[in-house]
């Protein structure tokens, strides 16, 4: 059987890159568990040699290794490996395994294995990748890269490819921050992901159904150094794709926190209103729009706003005959507010409620209203999390509208609905009592 293989072409009158070769290995037998995979290699590639890279479909390491689980029920071995689900469409899952790879199905493959079993991923493919370079420079004396390969898809791009689960004796990522490209511009955010390259590569060769599960680049020996494939997945900070779209709205409102302490962080005015577009897709009644948001963005006028607040609060504390001491630690108490970067203060307008002249029934119009506020007041604090920002929605706006109104200078039929104080978190939240939520459900 001839190997597939592959040679860039040079092109043009510019001085050539390094030219490098990519073949598939021939003659490596169905792999079972235990099998000496270095031996296996070695024996199809006696003449390997130092600077190549070998690229490794996962399936041959996981058969040697022996990561194959009988199984009813491929579900339920998605199920074992997973550790968050990122999005699920129908019976599709997007996971992050218990590698830590965000991938389809967790990694579990029911094909090129026998019926009534799966295909677990490599438990370190990192660790696997070492141990078979280690065991190769034992066999044949050589120093070479090795990249353990699986098949993903992509955000944005139809098709699948092969990327690096794992990596030994390879610079995974070539950063090329800080020099220049051909015309002397600046490279601010360039780093090639050279192992995944590398692994696509291969698969042009190896191919999914050909039954040729190594492939061998050389040519490229500057690629090999110190590397992990783990360097190859995202910071959770720095992932802005990390959850579906449904799983994101969930993942907001379930990480939504009243959050009392802030950073020095200024706040993003563009976020704030991103939320403020969410807030007024609630549902309102007679399809008004009942919501307002005051925005204070400049130190002025949020001090100006809290003086006014905190002059009335502790007046009406002494016309109720608060001590001293009582009215000090219960300001105190209300200076979330006063400690973050940026407040908002929603209001509630009821233009083009119904008027019925009867109390119970003007009452409920009311009340619809006020339920209305809230369902927007809720959608800018979910999408204030989304944000990556913390917020406390404080009530405090409403014991002094009159104060409230004066000060910022508002119409006299707009309601303030308390004030919501915005920051960047100071400490990550605490986790949050679990509630059963068939405690809060009646089904009749």
């Amino acid at each position: 059987m001839t190997a597939p293989s592959y040679t860039p072409a040079a092109g043009g009158t510019a001085a050539p890159g390094p030219a490098y070769t990519v073949r598939a290995l021939t003659g490596i037998p169905e792999v079972r568990p235990g099998d000496d995979l270095a031996a296996l290699i070695a024996a199809a590639a006696p003449d390997l040699a130092d600077g190549d890279v070998l690229l490794v479909t996962s399936k041959i390491v996981s058969k040697a290794e022996g990561r194959i689980l009988a199984a009813d029920s491929r579900e339920a071995a998605i199920d074992a490996e997973t550790v968050r689900v990122v999005a699920r469409r129908g019976s599709l899952r997007i996971v992050e395994n218990r590698q830590g790879l965000v991938m389809a199905a967790a990694g579990v493959d029911a094909s090129n294995t026998e019926a009534g079993t799966v295909l677990l991923l490599p438990q370190d493919p990192d660790a696997s990748a070492r141990e078979l370079r280690a065991s190769l420079a034992r066999e044949l004396g050589v120093d070479v890269g090795v990249v353990v390969t699986d098949t993903f898809g992509r955000p944005w791009r139809s098709g699948l490819t092969d990327v690096a689960i794992g990596a030994a004796g390879v610079r995974v990522l070539d950063d090329l921050r800080g020099g220049t490209d051909a015309h002397g511009n600046p490279l601010n955010a360039t780093i090639v992901a050279t192992a995944d390259e590398l692994a696509a590569a291969g698969d042009l060769v190896k191919g999914k159904a050909g039954g040729l599960p190594v492939a061998l680049v050389r040519g490229l020996g500057h690629v090999l150094g110190e590397g992990s494939a783990r360097e190859l997945v995202r910071n959770p900070a720095d992932d802005m794709f990390r959850l579906g779209t449904s799983e994101a709205v969930r993942e907001a409102v379930t990480q939504r926190r009243t959050v009392r302490a802030f950073t020095d962080d200024p706040v993003d005015p563009g976020a704030v209103r991103r939320a403020v577009a969410a807030a007024v897709t609630a549902p309102a009644p007679h399809h008004t729009t009942p919501w307002r948001f005051v925005l204070l963005e400049s130190e002025a006028a949020r001090t100006g706003l809290l003086d006014a607040m905190r002059e009335a609060w502790i007046a009406d504390l002494r016309r109720d005959g608060k001590s001293e001491e009582s009215i000090a630690q219960r300001v105190r108490r209300g200076d979330v507010l006063r400690n973050a970067p940026y407040l908002a203060v929603p209001c509630m307008v009821m233009d083009g409620a119904h008027h019925y002249g009867h109390d119970r029934r003007d009452a409920a119009e009311r009340e619809m209203f006020v339920v209305a506020t809230g369902a927007g007041v809720q959608n800018f604090l979910v999408a204030l999390a989304g944000e990556r920002l913390g917020s406390a929605w404080v009530s405090s706006t409403m014991f002094c509208r009159d104060v409230v109104r004066r000060v910022l200078d508002l119409p006299e039929n707009w309601e303030p609905m308390g004030a919501v104080a915005i920051g960047r978190p100071a400490e990550p939240p605490k986790e949050r009592p679990g509630r059963d939520p068939e405690a809060f459900v009646e089904v009749r």
